[in-house]
C-alpha cells in the first residue's frame, strides 16, 4: 500500500483523487491529457452533456491508444527487420574480410613464386653466359684446328717423302676435329636448351 501514489487532479473543472502504482508525474500527465481531450471536444461540440462528453473523450483516448499501439507494432516490425539486415550485412562483411585475407595470401604466394622464378631465371642466365663463353672458346679452338689441318694438308702435298708419317698425323688431326665437332654440337644443343628455358622464365616473370 505504501507504493500507491495518490494525486488530486482537476479534469474539466472537477477535482478527482487518483491512486496508482505509477509516479505522481505520470498520473498528472494522464489526467492533463484527458482534460485536454474533453476541452477539445467541448469546443468542437458546444452544449453536449457531461456524460456524452466523457464517453466521446474516452472514445478519442481509446482511438489514440490503438493508433499508438499500431505505430509501436510497426516500429517493432521495422526494428526486427533492421536487426535482420544488420546481421546480414555483418555476415557479408565477414565474408568480404575472409575473401580479402585469401586474396592477400594468394598475392603473397604469387609474389614468392615470381621471386623463385626470377631466381631460376638469374641462374639460367649465368649458366647461359658460361655456356656461351665455353662455346666461343671451343669455336676458336675449332677454327684454329681447321687452319692447322689445312696447313698440314698443304705441307703433305709438297712433301711426298713424308707421306706415311704425314698421313698418320692427318688422321690424328681429323680424329681431333671430329671430337671437337662432337663437343661443338653438344654445346650448341645445350645453348639452344638454355635459351628456351630463359625465354620461358622471362615470359612468366614479365607476365
Amino acid at each position: 500500500m505504501d507504493d500507491i501514489s495518490r494525486v488530486t487532479v482537476k479534469i474539466y473543472g472537477q477535482e478527482y483523487t487518483i491512486g496508482g502504482d505509477t509516479s505522481r508525474e505520470h498520473i498528472m500527465k494522464v489526467a492533463d491529457y484527458v482534460n485536454t481531450k474533453m476541452h477539445e471536444i467541448a469546443k468542437a461540440m458546444p452544449g453536449v452533456s457531461i456524460s456524452s462528453l466523457a464517453v466521446l473523450s474516452a472514445v478519442n483516448v481509446a482511438d489514440d491508444y490503438y493508433n499508438a499501439k499500431g505505430k509501436l507494432h510497426s516500429l517493432k516490425t521495422q526494428n526486427e527487420q533492421l536487426e535482420k539486415d544488420s546481421k546480414h550485412y555483418v555476415q557479408l562483411w565477414d565474408e568480404a574480410k575472409k575473401s580479402f585475407l585469401q586474396y592477400k595470401e594468394d598475392a603473397q604466394a604469387s609474389v614468392e613464386q615470381k621471386e623463385e622464378l626470377q631466381r631460376l631465371f638469374n641462374e639460367k642466365t649465368v649458366d647461359l653466359d658460361r655456356i656461351t663463353t665455353s662455346y666461343r672458346q671451343l669455336e676458336e679452338k675449332y677454327t684454329a684446328l681447321l687452319q692447322k689441318n689445312e696447313e698440314l694438308s698443304d705441307k703433305l702435298k709438297t712433301q711426298h717423302e713424308d707421306n706415311i708419317s704425314g698421313s698418320s698425323a692427318l688422321k690424328d688431326m681429323e680424329a681431333k676435329c671430329k671430337d671437337m665437332e662432337s663437343s661443338f654440337f653438344e654445346l650448341q644443343m645445350e645453348n639452344i636448351r638454355l635459351k628456351g628455358d630463359l625465354d620461358r622464365y622471362r615470359k612468366i616473370v614479365d607476365g
